[in-house]
C-alpha cells in the first residue's frame, strides 16, 4: 500500500534512536504531513489520552517505534517496567489504530523474541519454539504480545498491520549512559574516557564470546520505509544485516577507532546473555533491500556524533 506524500502519518517515538531516523527519512523523502507527539505531550501508556489523540487527529498511517528500551543491565533489573510500559504503549497505539481505521500500521519489534537456544541464523518460523533469554524476558514478552496483537487484528478484522523484527541497532542518537545504554555505546564511552584519563584497561562485560548482529540506525530507517511501501503480509519479517561478530571483535574495532592503547579486561562474572543472535534475512533480501552502512563507517559516525554532542553540552 503506497502512502502519498500528503498522507497523515503518525510516527510514535519520533524522539528515540530509531523513531528519530525514521522521521528524518520520511522528511527527506518529501512527506509533508508527519504527525508527532513528545512523551510530555502524549503519554502513550495513558489509554484515555491515546484514544482522544486518535479520535482528534485521525492518522491514516502509523509507525510504532515508541518503546522503553535499554541494555542488558536495564533489561535485567527493570523487567516489570519493561514489560508493563511496552505492553501499555503497544496495546493503546495498536488498538486505537484499529478502532479509528488506520489504513496501515507498522510495529517495530526485536530479535529478542526468538528462543535463547534458537538455531542460527534465526528464521521467522523458529519463533515460539522455545523459551526466550531470561535476562530480557520482560521486554521480549512485550514484543511478542505486540506482534501477536497485530497478527490477531489482521486475522479477525482484516487490517493491514505489519510487524518487523530488527536486529540490534546503534548509531546517531544513541543513549550514552553506562547504566542503560547498549553494548556498543557503552564500549565507546568507556574507551574514550579511559583514553582521556590515561587509564590502562577497560572492563568489558562477560566473556566476549557471544555473537551479535548490529545494524546502523539509518539502515533500519531505510528498511522500515521500504517495507511500509512494499510489505503487506501478516507474518512478521526479520530486518538485519546478515552478518554478526563477537563482542570481543566489536570491542577491538572500537578500540582501534577510538585510539585506546590499553588492555581489554573481560569480566566473566557478568552475564553474556544469549550465546548468539543472527537473523535469517532471506525474505527481506529477496525483496531487493540491502543495508548500505558498513560496521566501521557506522561506528565512526556514532563516535563522531557523540564527541560533538558531548562537547556542545
Amino acid at each position: 500500500m503506497l502512502i502519498s506524500k500528503n498522507s497523515k502519518l503518525y510516527i510514535a517515538g519520533h524522539k528515540g534512536l530509531v523513531g528519530s531516523r525514521i522521521f528524518e527519512k520520511y522528511k527527506k523523502e518529501g512527506y509533508k504531513n508527519l504527525l508527532t507527539r513528545t512523551k510530555e505531550e502524549l503519554d502513550l501508556r495513558d489509554q484515555g489520552a491515546v484514544e482522544q489523540f486518535f479520535k482528534k487527529e485521525k492518522p491514516e498511517f502509523v509507525i510504532l517505534a515508541a518503546a522503553k528500551v535499554g541494555g542488558i543491565m536495564a533489561n535485567m533489573t527493570h523487567q516489570a517496567d519493561f514489560l508493563y510500559d511496552n505492553l501499555a504503549i503497544q496495546n493503546n497505539v495498536i488498538w486505537y489504530s484499529h478502532v479509528h481505521e488506520v489504513k496501515k500500521l507498522m510495529f517495530l519489534g526485536s530479535s529478542c523474541i526468538y528462543p535463547r537456544g534458537c538455531p542460527q541464523p534465526m528464521k521467522e518460523e523458529y519463533f515460539m519454539t522455545g523459551p526466550v533469554e531470561p535476562t530480557n524476558e520482560g521486554y521480549a514478552i512485550a514484543k511478542i504480545a505486540g506482534l501477536k496483537l497485530c497478527e490477531k487484528i489482521n486475522n479477525q478484522y482484516k487490517n493491514n498491520f505489519i510487524s518487523i523484527m530488527p536486529c540490534n541497532v546503534y548509531g546517531v542518537g544513541e543513549k550514552f549512559d553506562l547504566q542503560n545504554s547498549h553494548v556498543l555505546a557503552a564500549l565507546i564511552q568507556k574507551m574514550v574516557t579511559a583514553k582521556e584519563e590515561n587509564v590502562k584497561s577497560v572492563e568489558v562485560w562477560g566473556t566476549g564470546e557471544p555473537r551479535r548482529e548490529f545494524m546502523y540506525v539509518d539502515d533500519l530507517a531505510d528498511a522500515a520505509f521500504f517495507l511500509m511501501e512494499r510489505y503487506d503480509d501478516p507474518q512478521f519479517i526479520n530486518v538485519g544485516t546478515g552478518v554478526d561478530y563477537s563482542i570481543r571483535e566489536y570491542a577491538e574495532v572500537i578500540k582501534k577507532l577510538v585510539g585506546f592503547k590499553g588492555k581489554l579486561v573481560f569480566n566473566t562474572s557478568k552475564p553474556d546473555g544469549m550465546p548468539r543472535k543472527l537473523l535469517d534475512i532471506t525474505r527481506l533480501f529477496g525483496m531487493g533491500w540491502k543495508p548500505k552502512v558498513s560496521l566501521e563507517e557506522g561506528l565512526r559516525k556514532t563516535l563522531d556524533w557523540w564527541l560533538t554532542t558531548r562537547r556542545s553540552n
